[in-house]
């Protein structure tokens, strides 16, 4: 009998036809979620937890419609924790002395030892508080401090935004240096998926940077910050969570494996409403993009391409976004769809995430329906250019991992 193919995993485009998307259904974590808590896990408010499963689950049927595997990452945890190696890998990683304390990391450790995998998933995207324990396990200081309803794992709200924790390019993975503090044990999550999951463990693919076993000191990055454009090109906004030595490594680890043969960094305003390139612009098709009109003038752009001698960046500074991604993506001119409305609509879509879509398919895309003048831009626009509108449905992000 022939050998059964090496999978393998390769994302080369933004709008592209999709095919596999990794997500993550609404759960405990957000029902944990509270005005008290809310702005130390990165939410401006609580969400109203029953909606959101219902708007996510019309979004995953809104996928398997178009034919898209959809991949759910607390599945992937469960499954990938029944390994022992891995799951004593992952709980290595996020259950600690450092951040624990030494009498509260052995009872919070002997609890994710014994549980079932299904449980060892929810608590540890969910949280887990001193009286989900045990009874009289939970000792010493930090115990005492936090009380019995007080968390001993903070819940990861943030795992709904697959897109930023890793982010697939090319041929392989970067493995994200989160930003916030709130966020970085998701990273260990999809590293145990990828390094011990069936599905990915026997796959071929490359690991672009970071990981939790290293140190990237102030090297943090975003998967809402990188988009993979095509032609050998990918664009990295650096922000609030990106940053520029983070996009130097990037940059100098793809173009060694001949990966990618440019990277245009962009720097973003400083601000909440910018966090990710993609709350700025998306792309819609291979020649289009939508945006925010406030800040393009604004955006300095820098062309990273590889040296003569390894390892050497040549490093050319813009003076605006659309002429060296013009010339990345080889076309003539890249049409841009502002955010709809007047200038107070387009601000208010705009922090809304009216210009932060996903393609399913070139000129198809999914948008939150909460963005009317935005998505009715997207429609006229589609409808003059290609027989395929527009979708429009809410949805939360995502990102293509195949």
């Amino acid at each position: 009998m022939p050998e059964a193919a090496t999978p393998t995993f390769h994302v080369d485009s933004e709008v592209g036809v999709l095919r596999r998307v990794l997500l993550h259904r609404p759960d405990l974590e957000l029902r944990r979620l509270t005005p008290s808590n809310c702005a130390d896990l990165l939410f401006d408010d609580v969400l109203w937890v029953k909606r959101a499963r219902q708007e996510h689950d019309a979004f995953a049927d809104t996928l398997r419609e178009r034919g898209v595997e959809l991949l759910y990452v607390a599945e992937l945890l469960a499954e990938t924790v029944k390994d022992d190696d891995a799951r004593r890998w992952v709980l290595d990683r996020v259950i600690t002395e450092a951040d624990l304390g030494r009498d509260l990391a052995r009872p919070v450790r002997a609890f994710f030892d014994e549980a079932d995998p299904a449980t060892v998933a929810t608590h540890l995207i969910g949280g887990i508080t001193v009286d989900e324990l045990p009874a009289g396990t939970a000792r010493g200081l930090v115990a005492s401090a936090v009380g019995g309803s007080g968390f001993v794992l903070p819940p990861l709200p943030n795992h709904l935004f697959t897109r930023d924790t890793t982010c697939w390019i090319y041929g392989g993975v970067s493995l994200n240096p989160m930003a916030m503090v709130a966020r970085r044990r998701e990273t260990a999550h999809l590293e145990a998926i990828y390094r011990f999951h069936p599905l990915f463990a026997d796959a071929c693919f490359e690991c672009w940077f970071g990981g939790v076993d290293s140190d990237p000191g102030t090297a943090t990055i975003e998967g809402g910050d990188v988009h993979v454009i095509g032609q050998g090109a990918v664009l990295v906004g650096m922000g609030e969570r990106t940053t520029p030595q983070a996009v130097e490594a990037l940059a100098r680890r793809l173009f060694t494996a001949d990966a990618a043969s440019i990277v245009l960094a962009v720097a973003l305003p400083a601000r909440r409403a910018f966090m990710h390139l993609d709350t700025v612009m998306t792309m819609v098709s291979p020649d289009t993009v939508v945006a925010y009109p406030g800040v393009l003038d604004d955006l300095r752009t820098w062309t990273l391409q590889p040296g003569d001698v390894a390892g050497e960046l040549v490093v050319t500074s813009g003076a605006d976004l659309f002429t060296p991604l013009t010339a990345a993506l080889g076309i003539g001119e890249v049409r841009v769809l502002t955010t709809g409305g007047d200038g107070w609509e387009a601000e208010r879509e705009q922090w809304d995430d009216g210009n932060n879509v996903l393609a399913v398919a070139p000129g198809v895309v999914v948008a939150y329906e909460r963005n009317v003048d935005t998505n009715t831009k997207l429609r006229k626009a589609a409808s003059r250019s290609s027989p395929s509108p527009a979708a429009n449905w809410a949805g939360d992000a995502a990102a293509p991992a195949a």
